[in-house]
């Protein structure tokens, strides 16, 4: 086990003695590990939200700002994009130049953006400011956790993360919620502006509260190469992702760009085993533990993001829900969440992550399997169990898995192993999507020309049948104001039924990857730097 030391930027001049203790809670707020805690959590509450909140918006910013599909589309992947892409090199900043001084930067760029957005007149410039949100939001998560790892020592540390995982996922599940309510009796700019006072009340606390540590081995100088090489692979593979249900999987281009990922990935690893100070020094992944708790990182996100993605669509054009009742249907899922991440912090400094890791993907494939037994006809209480089974599960995943990432981290690469703990759930909630939206859309195609003759419904064109493919991939009756009500009820019924079918298969499949997830989480240990404690050089 190694000790962490880290040094103490705010405060007390240049030329103060260098003096080794022990971090303790100062005597005034400034530095203190809870209201620290209080205060990265108000910021990573924006991030977190903004990933679901504006899902909700979206139909209504197409209507007012006559956008098309694709580019609705783009409010969302123009975000996901840039937080993916630049979440690891936003890490190495906080570690280069300290967390606190980038914490504050992504809070105020993030705020900043989410008021233009709801100030802009076009979809273009919603789109442009989206990316501009990702990008200050890669500044702002991996600084938290950053700021987590150096100020609570190392008994508390993952209750720490158990709270900022319950922040999390409440922001994440409940986003639809509060963006459902906004959305209907305000407009689809509140969405955004509700970030504005938010980032002022978390930049007030950060300037009063936050302490500047920087490890005593900070890095010194930057590695401008590597983060090219890592961008643009990162670029590539989320590209691919994000355009392979448009392109499709057998398409060239889907292919091009993920070889392109993985070349530029292996030139990654190539150059950083040579220079001096690397963006990801590759020692970092000898950890078996580390690398697992990426990997689980990954899994648990397929399985939550790619299986949410359709339970929303059933709740709302299945069983017919508004966004604030769909989003109220989820209030198990959040709510065990918010119960449950801090209990798993508990738990993990009493067992290690090990127990808690496994049991909680074994209830998460037992959920998603449940998920899968949902019918069109499916009452709210059996639709209740699974959503909070799903909550209790993903709430130590969630603390378990961001704990042996950033506890076998060096103190140094605190920044680093948070942007990877981050670039992990969203290049997993992405292939998650992509995966299980090919799953579902794979088993809509095969099924829904059956489906359709065998109800007796007229025969569709190829392009008829394209179409009503894709309105039924997201529960939507291919129906029109002139169709027969008759009809308009039969194909409801087979629209529906065929959507059940593919969302089962879907789940089925997630089930199966948290299932995978049980067997590396046996891989998971304690983080060895957590456990040795931080000790302070106060300048």
């Amino acid at each position: 086990m190694t000790s962490q030391t880290t040094i103490d930027t705010a405060g007390s001049g240049d030329k103060a003695p260098v003096t080794p203790s022990v971090a303790t809670p100062g005597k005034g707020l400034r530095g203190h590990p809870w209201f620290t805690l209080i205060t990265v959590a108000v910021g990573v509450m924006m991030v977190a939200l903004d990933g679901t909140i504006v899902a909700i918006a979206n139909p209504a910013i197409q209507k007012d700002l006559n956008a098309s599909f694709a580019d609705v589309q783009w409010i969302t992947n123009g975000y996901f994009l840039a937080l993916a892409v630049c979440l690891i090199t936003a890490g190495k900043l906080g570690d280069r130049f300290g967390h606190r001084q980038t914490f504050l930067i992504g809070v105020v760029g993030f705020a900043a953006a989410s008021g233009a957005i709801g100030l802009s007149s076009s979809i273009a410039l919603v789109i442009t400011f989206r990316v501009l949100q990702g990008l200050f939001g890669a500044l702002l998560m991996p600084a938290a956790l950053g700021l987590l790892r150096a100020t609570f020592p190392a008994e508390k540390l993952n209750m720490a993360i158990g709270i900022w995982g319950m922040v999390i996922g409440a922001s994440t599940a409940g986003g639809p919620i509060l963006g459902g309510v906004l959305v209907e009796h305000v407009n689809w700019q509140s969405v955004f502006f509700i970030n504005v006072p938010v980032g002022v009340l978390a930049v007030a606390l950060g300037i009063g509260i936050l302490l500047d540590h920087r490890a005593e081995k900070a890095p010194r100088s930057f590695d401008i190469p590597g983060v090219v090489l890592l961008s643009v692979a990162m670029f590539c593979l989320v590209w691919a992702l994000i355009k392979a249900p448009e392109w499709g999987w057998g398409d060239g281009r889907t292919w091009a760009f993920l070889f392109a990922s993985v070349a530029l990935f292996l030139g990654f690893g190539l150059w950083e085993k040579r220079v001096t100070e690397p963006l990801i020094p590759l020692t970092l992944f000898r950890s078996v533990s580390l690398s697992a708790g990426v990997v689980l990182m990954v899994l648990m996100a397929i399985a939550f993001m790619g299986g949410l993605f359709f339970v929303t669509f059933y709740l709302q054009n299945v069983h017919g829900l508004s966004p604030v009742d769909a989003g109220l249907h989820l209030l198990p899922l959040t709510g065990m969440m918010i119960v449950g991440s801090p209990l798993a912090g508990a738990a993990i400094t009493k067992v290690g992550p090990r127990i808690p890791l496994v049991a909680g993907m074994t209830f998460t494939a037992l959920a998603m399997y449940g998920i899968s037994t949902l019918r069109t006809d499916t009452g709210s209480g059996l639709m209740s169990l699974w959503f909070a089974l799903l909550g209790l599960g993903l709430a130590p995943v969630m603390v378990g898995a961001t704990e042996v990432i950033v506890g076998n981290a060096p103190m140094e690469l605190s920044g680093v192993a948070g942007g990877l703990q981050q670039s992990a759930m969203q290049i997993g909630g992405s292939l998650g999507t992509a995966v299980l939206g090919a799953v579902m859309a794979s088993k809509v195609d095969n099924d829904l020309p059956g489906n359709w003759a065998d109800a007796g419904l007229p025969p569709l064109t190829p392009e008829q049948a394209h179409q009503a493919s894709e309105a039924v991939q997201v529960g939507v009756a291919p129906v029109t104001p002139e169709t027969p009500e008759q009809v308009a009820a039969q194909i409801t019924d087979v629209a529906h039924d065929t959507f059940i079918s593919g969302m089962s298969l879907a789940s089925l499949t997630a089930a199966g990857v948290a299932v995978v997830a049980v067997l590396v989480a046996f891989l998971a240990k304690r983080g060895e730097n957590a456990e040795a404690g931080s000790g302070a050089v106060h300048i």
